[in-house]
């Protein structure tokens, strides 16, 4: 597939832009706290949040610690947590 115009990445294509060592943050999610809306999981534009027995479970290889599922989440169980190398 190729890229747009402009474009240097797809969103939403996990499995084609790994993180590497470069990420400041990384989302800590509180399973007594979660509403099990999946909201996290629709709103991760790298799509690395899966569902696992009604729970996210996010794939820390490839998330980028944006923030966006810790933003949009409507019961708090998100946390920005920064990640200690």
């Amino acid at each position: 597939m190729a890229l747009g115009v402009g474009c240097t990445a797809r969103p939403g294509r996990a499995k084609d832009n790994k993180t590497g060592s470069w990420r400041v943050f990384k989302p800590k999610f509180d399973s007594e706290k979660c509403s099990k809306c999946g909201m996290c999981i629709t709103i991760c534009p790298e799509g690395c949040i899966r569902e696992e027995d009604e729970l996210p479970v996010p794939d820390y290889d490839y998330c980028k610690g944006c923030g966006l599922c810790a933003e949009e989440c409507p019961s708090g169980a998100v946390e920005m947590q920064k990640e200690e190398k």
